[in-house]
């Protein structure tokens, strides 16, 4: 900052007045400095900026780097935010870097407020934060003493799928799970109630949350050939790994086996995916995130529980059976 103000001309402080777009200088002067700041590849540190602020306005998210549908809901939170004049400061969790690492970080940053999508971290570790902050949930149904969520009702989600299955006219219908990932246990009920309400009997494997986990849920469905002629899978990423594996195989499968997946990602619509999908509401999620935290900052309310309605999306992996099964 001084060599700017040296090649300005100006004063350290009135540097600081341009780069802080606080009113006190002229536009003239403005344009001599920010050049004067270009020639010198300057940059001003927004860390310490924030630092020296009572409050940043900054709403801290973690997210899941290997979760396509964490990308979705980052985009929508960065305009709901931008809408309510907040901005968002990002901390990935990945394999090399855990939950515990990336929350510390956004608490560095003096975040307002921590938005964690799809956390994993336990109950007793989520109150605890929000002893110090507010603290929302996304995509996860906690019971944690103050802590907001908001969520899609995945229960209703895999309903949908399972009815849209039966409206097409089947009725062998397997779930592959999602392990102890967030939305699985909601996801597993509404399968088994949705096919049970049929007069069907429920047929769970086990799965998971990557395309490798489904790869390895249909190398089980190719070896022990269930008479199945649809399936409902965890997520999108599980039941594109699913579908790759079950298209390359020389193993016989039913012409017409229909796939449903979950959260309708970007992937699920490409032209040669074409997955039928249950569709999360981003935006709303999203909105709704940031009403509460900014509620909880600026008002003395109660945590709550935000459910969002799902809604299916169909595309080619499903159809009516064959006249004819294995």
């Amino acid at each position: 900052m001084e060599d700017v103000a040296r090649l300005a001309g100006v004063s350290r402080a009135l540097v600081s007045i341009v780069y802080r777009e606080a009113p006190g200088a002229s536009e003239a002067t403005r344009a001599r400095v920010l050049a004067a700041g270009n020639e010198l590849g300057y940059r001003p540190d927004h860390r310490a900026r924030l630092l020296g602020r009572s409050r940043t306005r900054l709403l801290g998210v973690t997210f899941d780097v290997q979760a396509p549908f964490h990308g979705d809901l980052v985009e929508a939170l960065y305009l709901a935010a931008e809408t309510a004049g907040y901005d968002l400061a990002l901390s990935a969790v990945a394999p090399s870097r855990n939950e515990a690492r990336a929350v510390q970080s956004l608490l560095d940053y003096r975040c307002e407020a921590l938005v964690l999508l799809g956390p994993q971290l336990s109950q007793a570790a989520l109150a605890a934060l929000a002893e110090s902050q507010p603290v929302i949930v996304v995509g996860r149904k906690v019971r944690a003493a103050g802590v907001d969520v908001v969520r899609t009702d995945d229960t209703a989600g895999s309903r949908l799928a399972v009815e849209h299955l039966l409206s097409l006219g089947h009725s062998r219908i397997l779930h592959i799970d999602g392990a102890k990932f967030p939305g699985a246990a909601e996801r597993r009920t509404g399968y088994r109630a949705a096919m049970r309400k049929a007069g069907l009997t429920p047929l769970v494997e086990p799965g998971g949350r990557t395309e490798a986990d489904g790869a390895d849920a249909a190398k089980n469905f190719l070896n022990d050939s269930p008479p199945v002629t649809a399936v409902t899978i965890f997520n999108d990423r599980a039941a594109t790994g699913f579908l790759d594996t079950i298209r390359q195989s020389s193993v016989e499968v039913p012409g017409d086996l229909s796939v449903v997946g979950y959260d309708n990602t970007t992937i699920a619509g490409l032209s040669h995916i074409g997955l039928t999908t249950i569709a999360q509401h981003t935006t709303a999620l999203a909105e709704l995130t940031t009403q509460r935290a900014i509620a909880r900052l600026t008002t003395n309310t109660d945590p709550t529980e935000e459910v969002v309605t799902p809604h299916l999306v169909s595309r080619t992996t499903t159809a009516p059976p064959a006249r004819s099964h294995r």
